[in-house]
């Protein structure tokens, strides 16, 4: 089990490193250790996934001893805060986050900040991603703070396995009474149903991917259940996409 009085701390985000998110993150870290380190891309790149920058040079701007901006991906961030800034003092655990915004369902095959975590994760690192859902125009931050010290503490006493990252997200509001941190599958919806065409000001079509989703429907154990109930909800994301049914069945099929 981590030592989180005495663990060295790494933080990453997609948002940016100078984004609101990944400040509240780096606050609530210092709960647990004074050790904390901040390695984030130096502007937004939210949607950017598991992608790696490989067609051109990437730099790193150092702030302070422990705060760099890397202008490349989160996926970058990780690799580099790994083999380059902390190469001699490597981090016992990886947080990625706040996100703004959620990060649920089929989300997190998009998200940088889940991306972030799973680069850790690969290279055996414990990570867990954080993200603060929000419907509205302003974001409230007030469940993450709440309630993410609480979560950390939970999911280090319970421990996991070497070849998963966690998934949190907070509810833009709790429930009534409290919420609960509830451990959850990933759901499923899709983003970017909704492709907008328009003209430039030369009348060149350009296309805009909107936000829209269609919704499927989703069991009470399915994230985005749990955080439309005003709950936490928890998810351990495994690094091994095999699907073991279909395995099993293309098995017997090619025998």
């Amino acid at each position: 089990m981590i030592d989180l009085q005495n663990a060295r701390i790494l933080i990453c985000n997609d948002d940016g490193i100078d984004a609101p998110g990944i400040k509240l993150l780096e606050n609530l870290a210092r709960q647990f250790s004074d050790d904390v380190w901040v390695v984030a891309p130096s502007i937004e790149q939210s949607g950017a996934g598991h992608s790696l920058t490989l067609r051109r040079p990437l730099r790193i701007h150092k702030r302070d001893d422990r705060h760099f901006a890397v202008d490349g991906t989160p996926t970058d961030c990780i690799l580099l805060a790994m083999q380059v800034i902390m190469r001699e003092t490597p981090p016992d655990i990886v947080f990625s986050g706040i996100n703004r915004g959620g990060n649920l369902g089929e989300d997190v095959t998009y998200s940088g900040t889940v991306a972030a975590a799973m680069e850790a994760a690969l290279l055996n690192v414990p990570a867990i991603a954080f993200s603060q859902y929000f419907s509205q125009k302003l974001i409230n931050w007030d469940v993450a703070s709440a309630y993410l010290v609480d979560v950390v503490r939970s999911l280090i006493k319970a421990e996991w396995p070497s070849n998963v990252l966690i998934n949190v997200n907070f509810p833009e509001q709790e429930r009534n009474g409290g919420a609960q941190i509830r451990v959850t599958r990933q759901g499923q919806r899709k983003i970017g149903d909704h492709v907008a065409e328009r003209l430039d000001p030369r009348g060149e079509p350009y296309y805009w991917i909107g936000a829209i989703r269609s919704e499927l429907p989703e069991d009470e154990n399915a994230d985005l259940h749990v955080i439309e109930k005003g709950d936490i909800s928890v998810t351990p994301i495994g690094l091994d996409f095999t699907d073991n049914a279909t395995h099993e069945k293309l098995t017997k099929a090619f025998q």
